[in-house]
């Protein structure tokens, strides 16, 4: 149920490049990936412009443009295997940026409602889950799996109708092009962090109302936008 406040305040999170910093992760598991598809491993500089994207979507970017479904099939197959396997490894580490929790705790304790709009799949979402202990933070959570994905508005309309909010009292938080693009079809203020996937002038051509740097400015903005 949506909690009861003076006034609805809905922040809705990406996570990928927002929250947690898996850009290693995210590029070690795209080539590993496209090597056991028997394909040939993109760079890192392209593999940051299709995060927030479904992953069928995002690898099919990727991929040569003669490659069959059959194959982008396989291909994303073996980007949840080999993901689950890193995950288990010795050298695995996705860190929460610095300042994400502090802002997520700040933001509950001042009543907001938060919600989760990722391209992650649930069951990528409760890897992370499991890993940092932040669930409790959201009133609801909407995945690349639940519909239409990224830059469709579904997930941010989904959110907002689960919690009873306005998009005058939503706002969307995310680090790629494809969140902004999703904030502004569902006529949210959409708000670009810099320290992930995104850089600043793209995420300012892609629409951002505002970009922020570090999580200090960014919280003294939600305060504004809360003193509405």
């Amino acid at each position: 149920m949506p909690r009861q406040t003076q006034e609805l305040r809905l922040a809705i999170w990406d996570v990928d490049g927002t929250l947690v910093d898996s850009r290693r992760v995210i590029q070690t598991c795209m080539e590993a990936a496209f090597r056991e598809t028997g394909l040939p491993p993109p760079d890192y500089e392209a593999t940051r412009k299709i995060v927030g994207l479904g992953l069928y979507e995002g690898c099919a970017i990727l991929a040569p443009p003669d490659t069959d479904r059959g194959r982008l099939e396989m291909l994303v197959m073996n980007y949840k295997n080999a993901f689950t396997l890193h995950r288990t490894s010795d050298g695995f580490h996705e860190p929460l940026y610095e300042g994400a929790l502090e802002t997520l705790e700040t933001l509950r304790d001042a009543g907001w409602l938060m919600a989760v709009a990722t391209g992650k799949s649930h069951r990528g979402l409760a890897s992370l889950f499991a890993t940092h202990a932040i669930e409790k933070y959201f009133d609801t959570v909407w995945c690349a799996d639940d519909g239409p994905g990224k830059p469709n508005p579904f997930m941010v309309e989904q959110a907002m109708g689960a919690l009873g909010c306005s998009p005058g009292q939503s706002l969307m938080i995310g680090d790629a092009i494809h969140d902004i693009a999703m904030g502004r079809a569902a006529g949210v203020r959409s708000f670009g962090v810099s320290w992930g996937f995104g850089r600043a002038d793209e995420l300012q051509d892609a629409g951002a109302h505002e970009v922020h740097h570090d999580f200090c400015t960014l919280r003294e903005s939600l305060n504004v936008f809360a003193a509405g």
